[in-house]
């Protein structure tokens, strides 16, 4: 089987496709053929290792696990000791490491049933960014229906879920991005858009319930000023650890004293979740934007893209070639 490697940190162009040996599924585990995968932050941010928090964790001098991906769309193939939910023949998607490749082993409590009218590429777009935005509106900032929601730098991956997510809530969403996304912000559900090349969101009049920043650059008092009372404001994105550091503390210390809060969040995945994001899939509620599919001769520039935070919605690799889609 031919798989992605990253024998070494550096740019994009370290990684390799090898042709290696063919995985196996292992206890409670299924053997995937993938049909597509996604690409994350979490990917360039491995092969780069950047923050160097990603050495201390991966390897200092190179990835202890070499294989790249995370997001997975694919067909079960075999299954391994005690794996008893899924069937050889199964579409699923979910988690699985080393997703940029013709094959994966997957726990069997990190992957669903796939939608059957939803693509294999539609489905690979959904789990990790779906993770974040649904957590991050639904578990941190308990999004009520008829709350004001901006979405922050939303023509990424988690923010262009994030718009449709909030709407699923019931919330009058106004979304922030660069002018090339206005547009398609409004046709995924957006009430509002703000160019944020011309306009600054915490210098303006409205005030928000709910703040969800996927480019957090601004500071605690900026958020506190558009924010209504008890509101609350999410970061996700970070521009490296020691603003990290800094910012989470600041924000720690701010929470504890007003009503508004400033919090950062990260995902949890977890198997009842993904089944909300296929349920939400299935109904049409969400609708993964991707901006391009690449093949696995192509995952370095396609982890140039998503590095360049220029990309609209998700980057695909397409393992596996769509046919028609279902009638």
């Amino acid at each position: 089987m031919k798989a992605i490697v990253v024998p070494r940190y550096g740019p994009p162009d370290v990684v390799q496709l090898r042709e290696m040996e063919k995985c196996v599924a292992e206890d409670n585990e299924v053997l995937v053929k993938v049909h597509a995968a996604s690409v994350n932050a979490l990917d360039w941010r491995t092969v780069a290792a950047k923050p160097f928090l990603v050495r201390l964790v991966g390897g200092l001098r190179r990835p202890k696990r070499p294989r790249l991906g995370t997001d997975v769309a694919g067909v079960v193939e075999a299954l391994g000791k005690g794996a008893t939910e899924f069937h050889p023949g199964d579409e699923v998607f979910g988690l699985a490491y080393g997703a940029f490749g013709e094959y994966v082993s997957a726990a069997e409590n990190e992957i669903v049933r796939k939608p059957a009218k939803t693509s294999f590429e539609t489905a690979a777009a959904v789990p990790i960014a779906g993770f974040t935005a649904l957590q991050a509106l639904r578990d941190t900032a308990r999004i009520q229906p008829g709350q004001k929601v901006l979405v922050n730098g939303a023509g990424g991956g988690v923010g262009t879920l994030a718009v449709q997510i909030a709407k699923s809530f019931g919330a009058e969403v106004t979304a922030t991005s660069n002018p090339q996304n206005l547009e398609l912000l409004r046709s995924i559900g957006a009430d509002h858009v703000i160019d944020y090349s011309k306009e600054d969101f915490t210098r303006s009049a409205p005030r928000y319930d709910v703040i969800l920043d996927m480019h957090p650059s601004h500071s605690i008092g900026d958020y506190k000023r558009v924010l209504n009372p008890q509101g609350i404001a999410v970061m996700i994105g970070f521009g490296g650890m020691f603003r990290l550091i800094s910012v989470a503390l600041r924000a720690k210390l701010f929470s504890k004293t007003k009503g508004k809060r400033v919090v950062f969040m990260g995902a949890k995945p977890n198997k009842k979740d993904l089944g909300v994001l296929g349920n939400l899939l299935e109904s049409g509620t969400l609708a993964p934007v991707i901006e391009r599919r690449f093949a696995l001769t192509e995952v370095p520039e396609a982890l140039r893209l998503v590095e360049s935070g220029q990309a609209r919605g998700k980057v695909v690799i397409t393992v596996v070639p769509s046919g028609p889609p279902a009638s």
